[in-house]
């Protein structure tokens, strides 16, 4: 019950920072879910692999739950999600396919310097100037290609990379919060299959895994972040959203630290 209750609580925070930031969440998750693995005695050497991969799992359900409200406040640009959810598909698989040959250690340390970057670009908050418009289909599908592959392999939403890059063409932030979640959408889907695909044939996981996936965490993962992440959604049309991105970040240096000191 006192894991229940840790899965739930981490679910509920991270939910009210996606729908508020736009953000998937994993990259929170991750160390979190990788310490209360390890507290539990999970598959030692696959750790960080099944906090990666049932961290992206619950970012389906907390994407859906964020984009539905931002759909509602007119927050999303479906040109935008058409012309990259494509190739941040195409760039997940790759990622998440190749990780269960990436040695536990090594994801760790890729992890944190991807987390360590993306916070910093958050904490510096700064909103690059339009220097041009939106490009044409095929380089925003190679941009795609570029967010999923780097967001598979730390478990995120890709929204710290996709709302700097569409803040850089001009668009307006709040649309580009609730584009950002919908484009994490399909990402994180196809990304958790290929969790599953590669984590089939592992050994030694808990008898509740799917693949690299702890179902009983991400069940208690969806059931904080499905009741928050509307109320993140609604403020994020609402309030300033910088002060609470700097908080954010500092969050993720901590978070980042602690999985670089734990795998160094």
């Amino acid at each position: 019950m006192i894991w229940w209750i840790a899965y739930v609580a981490a679910g509920a925070g991270v939910g009210f920072l996606a729908g508020l930031l736009g953000i998937g969440g994993g990259m929170t998750l991750v160390p979190i879910l990788a310490a209360l693995f390890s507290a539990q005695h999970f598959a030692p050497d696959y750790v960080v692999h099944m906090a990666l991969a049932t961290g992206m799992a619950s970012i389906v359900f907390t994407s859906v739950a964020s984009v539905r409200e931002h759909w509602k406040l007119g927050g999303v640009d479906l040109h935008i999600v058409k012309a990259m959810a494509p190739g941040a598909v195409f760039g997940s698989l790759l990622a998440t396919g190749a990780s269960a040959w990436i040695p536990q250690r090594q994801l760790a340390l890729s992890f944190s310097v991807i987390v360590f970057l993306g916070a910093t670009q958050m904490l510096l908050n700064r909103k690059p100037k339009a220097a041009r418009t939106l490009p044409k289909p095929g380089p925003l599908f190679m941009v795609g290609t570029v967010i999923g592959a780097i967001s598979g392999l730390v478990s995120a939403g890709g929204a710290f990379l996709t709302i700097p890059f569409m803040l850089w063409c001009g668009v307006p932030m709040r649309m580009t919060i609730g584009t950002a979640a919908m484009i994490g959408m399909p990402l994180a889907l196809v990304g958790t299959i290929g969790y599953i695909i590669s984590g089939w044939s592992v050994t030694g996981l808990p008898s509740d895994a799917i693949g690299f996936i702890s179902t009983t965490a991400l069940i208690g993962l969806v059931c904080g972040s499905i009741v928050t992440a509307p109320f993140g959604a609604r403020l994020a049309h609402r309030l300033p959203v910088s002060t609470l991105k700097r908080i954010f970040a500092c969050l993720l240096y901590v978070l980042a630290a602690k999985m670089l000191w734990t795998y160094w």
